[in-house]
């Protein structure tokens, strides 16, 4: 069975694998396009090919059918959208994606692989240049993303984000002590 939670892989670099159901182009599609990809992780047109602009809009509190999911205290800017862009790094439609996501003075990277397997698709997340503030939040993050993405893919109703989150920070901090 394959472990659910984030590994710290480098002091700035976080690695998950999910085993997603459906196929490369279901899955694919989730990752690229603003209108699936927004059920899961944030709005947004990429442009599939080294160079393009990817957008990303986040909404977390509206991926969960819960209207009191709201962000705690310490993310509370996070009520209103968040919009952070980036450039296409990598791109093999169907099969890995790499961007830049710049946050301020933080500009990180993010590389998503696809690797077709029996049961589904293997989806190995790895996101570098991660300031040291920012790993907790990271790891909460893309772990509670991926849930949501795997809830979808598997026709579930998806955790509430901020709920989720909350407790996963929790966890990874603990673990990282």
């Amino acid at each position: 069975m394959m472990n659910r939670h984030g590994e710290l892989i480098a002091p700035d670099t976080v690695r998950f694998q999910r085993l997603l159901p459906g196929s490369l182009d279901t899955v694919w599609a989730y990752l690229v396009e603003g209108e699936k990809r927004k059920k899961w992780l944030a709005d947004g047109d990429t442009e599939e090919r080294v160079g393009g602009r990817v957008d990303l809009v986040f909404r977390n509190s509206s991926l969960s059918s819960l209207d009191d999911d709201s962000p705690p205290e310490k993310y509370a800017d996070f009520q209103e959208p968040m919009v952070y862009q980036g450039e296409v790094t990598a791109c093999v439609p169907k099969t890995l994606l790499s961007h830049t996501w710049v946050d301020g003075d933080e500009n990180s990277e993010v590389t998503y692989q696809l690797e077709e397997r029996e049961n589904g698709v293997l989806l190995t997340l790895t996101h570098r240049r991660l300031g040291d503030e920012m790993i907790l939040g990271v790891l909460g993050g893309w772990h509670t993303h991926l849930d949501i993405l795997v809830d979808i893919l598997s026709n579930r109703t998806p955790k509430p984000f901020w709920r989720t989150h909350t407790a996963l920070e929790a966890e990874y901090a603990k673990a990282l002590s």
